[in-house]
């Protein structure tokens, strides 16, 4: 039986949970409905993350990401759903979801949310020559 969409978000044990190491995952086929106008909206969407205990299952995600194919929702309320879903299911030290939205009556949305756990600090980068 071929896959089907799926509000469903499946984690996996994080294999080294005493590192902080950023995912980043680019979902390019994002597609969802105006809420106004039944026409669909295209978007990429970043996320970008630093696990504590437990990963996101990439199967899993590509369904929840096509859950929203047919439904309503502005460009600020759709971002902000994908990450309160995303940090309920992994409770991450640190996660950013970015929706790039493609152009809609000449303008271009950009929708940027993030988490931070209350306890974590981020280290510092290595800037390299």
């Amino acid at each position: 039986m071929p896959s089907q969409p799926s509000k469903t978000l499946e984690t996996f044990d994080n294999p080294r949970p005493d590192h902080d190491y950023t995912i980043r995952i680019e979902i390019p086929e994002f597609t969802c409905l105006c809420p106004k106008t039944g026409q669909p909206d295209f978007a990429t969407i970043l996320l970008e993350y630093v696990p504590d205990r437990q990963c996101i299952e990439l199967k899993s995600l590509k369904m929840y990401i096509w859950s929203f194919r047919d439904e309503g929702a502005f460009h600020e309320a759709v971002t902000n759903t994908i990450l309160d879903d995303l940090v309920t299911v992994s409770r991450p030290r640190f996660m950013r979801v970015t929706a790039r939205f493609n152009v809609r009556g000449g303008i271009y949305t950009t929708v940027v949310a993030e988490r931070r756990a209350p306890d974590w600090e981020p280290t510092t980068p290595v800037a390299l020559p």
